[in-house]
């Protein structure tokens, strides 16, 4: 039987922050604009940790169930592992995605906005078939190119919608920036995973890349968000202050063209999400 650290375990809380900073991105560009709404912020925080944690368990559960799993060289999975049945996690994954919609929908009502249902639902449904499905995206090499667009633009540009109920050039600035650095995680996790998942068949983008231009691709994932959210200096001065990143951008950049395999990247995957929750909380305050 799965113990509570199994289950938390199972939910990736080293990829929340992948779900917070889109949120205090999006609310600073929110403030900026003169919305600044903080029951609705922390509706749309709701929502998009809610759907984060549905898609660590939809993905444990799909790659558990196609036998992806077996072989790993991070932590044990709920379902690879056999520690909770595939159906358990299931309907874990689909009992997170129905809090998330139904915190959605408040949010929704809230703002207005009703056509966000269907950014909504679209959300969801990349999220299972991220390796869900008979032909799931993230075994074909697109994972990083839905990250940017719904943990990137749309969890951004969605929160400052929301509050706003317009954009700005800042807002959609940072969300690229927030975007990409969401496709740094998932590309170091996926380096790291390389050598096994093309083992099984998991052509993911760091396995079609190739273990050099996967980790250059990484650093550029990393870089061009600091470059972006200097430029939006020219409207908020005070975004110049995300140049203090570039000392962990280094540290970062370092250890992933150093030629760390297997578990010698969990750091790395760890510190990249804390690199992308300070460029939110700076990037809050700043506008």
């Amino acid at each position: 039987m799965a113990s509570i650290s199994d289950w938390l375990e199972g939910a990736r809380l080293r990829t929340l922050p992948a779900s917070i900073a889109p949120v205090l991105a999006g609310t600073g560009a929110a403030h900026e604009l003169g919305g600044l709404s903080i029951p609705r912020a922390l509706l749309a925080l709701g929502v998009a940790l809610a759907f984060q944690v549905g898609v660590n368990f939809a993905n444990d559960y799909s790659d558990g169930v196609r036998g992806t799993d077996e072989v790993r060289t991070g932590p044990p999975r709920l379902t690879g592992g056999g520690l909770v049945k595939p159906a358990t996690v299931k309907y874990a994954a689909f009992a997170s995605f129905g809090v998330g919609c139904l915190l959605g929908i408040i949010l929704v009502a809230l703002s207005g906005d009703w056509w966000l249902i269907i950014a909504g639902a679209l959300a969801v449904a990349a999220g299972w078939y991220y390796t869900g499905g008979k032909v799931p995206y993230g075994y074909i090499g697109l994972g990083e190119v839905f990250v940017f667009i719904f943990f990137g633009l749309f969890a951004t540009l969605g929160t400052t919608w929301t509050q706003a109920g317009r954009l700005s050039t800042q807002a959609w600035l940072v969300a690229i920036g927030i975007g990409l650095i969401a496709c740094a995680v998932l590309m170091i996790n996926n380096i790291r995973d390389a050598p096994t998942d093309a083992r099984v068949g998991k052509m993911t983008l760091a396995v079609r890349l190739g273990n050099r231009r996967a980790r250059v691709t990484y650093v550029l994932f990393i870089t061009i968000p600091i470059a972006l959210s200097i430029l939006c200096a020219i409207w908020s001065p005070w975004c110049l202050a995300t140049a203090v990143l570039l000392i962990p951008w280094w540290s970062l950049s370092s250890r992933a063209l150093s030629g760390r395999v297997g578990r010698q990247l969990i750091p790395v995957l760890r510190d990249t999400g804390f690199l992308e929750l300070a460029y939110g909380a700076i990037l809050l305050f700043a506008l």
